[in-house]
């Protein structure tokens, strides 16, 4: 436990510590090698000066007199001229034999022994001056001793210091000059030097160290502070500045070991904007962040103090509601915030009505922990999105649900497999001329005979795979299937169109125009035989991508529909400029054109018909189910038709194609038939 309570040295307390020995062990160094280096300095100083000093004494003198150290009263007179020029430093002057014997010596009682034997013998070996510090005492004037500092020099006599020997052709060592200098001041001058650079370091460093401390005080502050801001943004989402999925998940840990301890629920309400994809694809990813902020700022407002609102991510947001009464008590907080709702949004000058689809789930009732909790309520938020509900609270048949979905999307990974492809077959519904009733192309359907669940509409899968990305097999699938079947019409001599269904993601890679041509080659079927539908939401997924590549369908000779025409946002600019041929309305403005007492469908309709004609494209209208609206479509000028009132989605083997071999125009149908 001692170790937990223990703190970690904050930066600027670590820096005091580290940079306090640091710049003492420095300092210490810096006074230490400029110390030496003064006394170094004074040493040789002090031994150039005692080798001058030599040369003077010697200089009257006899080498060979000085060799044998035999000085006679006049040679003695002679040096003690020449010392007592050096009176005011010397304290001693001794002239040895290169034997060590004393030749001569200013003191009274001197001693016969040189006083530093090794540093004497290596001044007589290698001819160069040896000094070393001693001590010397002095009589002051009151009779009173003390000792002072003092330097002995010993000097090396060469033959050539003594002019009567100029003329020998050798210079050996003849003598030894021991000169001891009074080194008082010059040991007060290096001290005072020593002192003086002692202060200037000792006041650099410290100058130095309190500008690095406020420096690295300043950068640590700033770092804790970043460090702060960064731990607070870690936990906020950067749009909306609500608490993120890391937040959101800490609280509602602590919220559930409260409940547990308090005997008490907690609820989390999932919510998700419906459409808000189409929201995006069509006025922007600017708007829809708008929307998103707006979304926060209603539910930030609305929410008790206790309640945390989350934005999890895109346009899904989650609320925490700790001790919550009951499962009903969390409903009705979500009904309260799904009528948040109900004013419109105002993005710019642009009003829009939004949806949510919001799912409840509470703990113990639903879940055991937080991973748990969060994935009921996920649940019960699909639940309520594909039902429609606006709210639904968490059901084990919502679940069961949710797992058969997961189990459908591995048997359709299954299906796709070349073994079992024979489970996924092409259905085919007859697209009829209004003015003579000829069939004159197919809408091809996918069908999944599943061996459990039976016959499986594309609704029921296909958003799977757009989900899963399983979309791109599957619609291989139904290319090469459907070229397979316009290459066996053709060989029996029916040549009529089939269009095929693309997603927005097929139709996003131009690898999409490189298989439809390969698959035509390989069947030798006309390009104008096949065409494509692409949904109206889908051209405004990413038009500066799918609009190149309906251009080469195009070139290729593929016709080229737009498909739930209405529903969408496509502009009047954007359909002239649109790679199209064909427009076909959506089945929601033909169901309404027979409604009594409603002229608003029609006029509708007849506008998108004038607009499409203006453009050259040819009309087709889905979802005619009774005579009365085919004939209606007719009068309002649209080209084609398809619905159950022609016939229902039927396999290839039954359909009865008119025998027409060898006809060039198109053949089909003549008149409705039924299945």
């Amino acid at each position: 436990m001692r170790s937990s309570g223990r703190r970690r040295l904050g930066l600027t307390r670590y820096f005091v510590l580290v940079s306090a020995v640091s710049m003492a062990t420095l300092g210490f160094v810096l006074i230490a090698v400029t110390s030496d280096a003064l006394r170094e300095q004074s040493t040789r100083t002090a031994a150039a000066a005692a080798r001058d000093m030599m040369v003077e004494v010697v200089r009257p003198l006899e080498v060979r007199d000085l060799r044998a150290g035999t000085l006679d009263a006049t040679d003695r007179a002679n040096v003690d001229a020449a010392v007592e020029r050096f009176a005011d430093r010397t304290v001693e002057v001794r002239l040895w034999t290169t034997s060590g014997s004393l030749a001569y010596s200013t003191a009274d009682s001197p001693e016969p022994t040189v006083p530093d034997r090794a540093l004497f013998d290596q001044a007589v070996a290698d001819g160069r001056s040896r000094t070393r510090a001693t001590t010397d005492e002095h009589t002051e004037p009151d009779g009173s001793t003390t000792d002072r500092p003092a330097l002995d020099v010993y000097v090396p006599v060469h033959a050539r210091d003594i002019e009567s020997s100029a003329r020998s052709g050798t210079d050996p060592v003849v003598a030894v000059a021991q000169i001891r200098l009074d080194d008082t001041a010059t040991d007060a001058g290096v001290a005072g030097a020593v002192r003086k650079v002692t202060a200037a370091v000792v006041l650099g460093l410290l100058t130095l160290w309190v500008v690095l401390l406020r420096t690295v005080h300043a950068t640590s502050r700033r770092l804790r502070a970043v460090a702060r801001e960064n731990a607070r943004l870690a936990h906020l989402d950067s749009l909306t500045g609500l608490p993120n999925r890391r937040m959101l998940a800490d609280r509602t840990r602590h919220a559930i070991e409260r409940a547990r301890r308090d005997g008490t629920r907690v609820g989390l309400v999932l919510l998700d904007i419906d459409r808000f994809k189409d929201i995006n694809d069509t006025l922007g990813h600017d708007r829809g962040d708008q929307l998103l902020e707006q979304v926060a700022e209603r539910l930030r407002a609305a929410l008790r103090d206790d309640d945390l609102v989350a934005r999890l991510g895109g346009d899904e947001f989650a609320i925490l509601l700790p001790a919550v009464a009951s499962v009903d008590s969390a409903q009705r907080r979500a009904e309260q915030v799904r009528t948040l709702f109900a004013p419109p949004f105002e993005l710019g000058e642009l009003v829009l009505h939004v949806e949510p689809s919001i799912g409840v789930a509470c703990l113990p009732d639903h879940a055991d922990d937080a991973s748990a909790l969060m994935r009921t309520a996920d649940v019960a938020m699909y639940r309520a999105k594909h039902s429609r509900t606006g709210v639904a609270v968490y059901s084990t048949q919502t679940d069961e649900s949710s797992a058969v979905r997961l189990q459908l999307l591995g048997e359709l990974h299954q299906a796709l497999r070349e073994s079992r492809q024979d489970e996924l077959q092409m259905y085919y519904q007859p697209k009829v001329d209004l003015s003579t009733g000829r069939t004159v192309g197919f809408e091809s359907l996918m069908r999944w005979h599943h061996p459990e669940r039976g016959i499986l509409t594309p609704d029921q899968f296909v958003p799977l795979a757009e989900q899963s990305g399983v979309i791109r097999e599957l619609t291989r699938h139904a290319l090469a299937s459907c070229v397979a079947q316009l290459a066996a019409w053709r060989d029996v001599g029916w040549y009529v169109p089939i269009a095929v269904n693309l997603s927005a993601h097929d139709v996003t890679s131009e690898t999409i125009v490189d298989e439809i041509a390969a698959l035509l080659s390989r069947f030798d079927v006309p390009a104008r035989l096949l065409e494509v539908e692409i949904t109206e939401t889908a051209l405004v997924f990413e038009p500066a991508r799918i609009v190149p590549v309906l251009t080469r369908l195009g070139r290729l000779g593929v016709q080229v529909a737009i498909d739930d025409f209405g529903i969408g946002s496509t502009s009047i600019s954007q359909l002239r400029n649109l790679p199209v041929d064909i427009l076909k309305i959506d089945r929601l403005f033909v169901r309404d054109l027979t409604e009594p007492g409603r002229e608003a469908p029609e006029v509708i309709v007849q506008a998108m018909v004038e607009l499409a004609h203006s453009f050259g494209l040819t009309v087709v209208a889905e979802g005619v189910e009774d005579e009365r609206t085919a004939v209606l479509l007719a009068q309002l000028g649209a080209d084609q038709a398809q619905g159950y009132f022609y016939a229902r989605p039927l396999p290839a083997d039954r359909l009865e194609p008119p025998h027409a071999a060898g006809s060039a125009r198109p053949a089909g149908l003549t008149g409705p038939f039924r299945s």
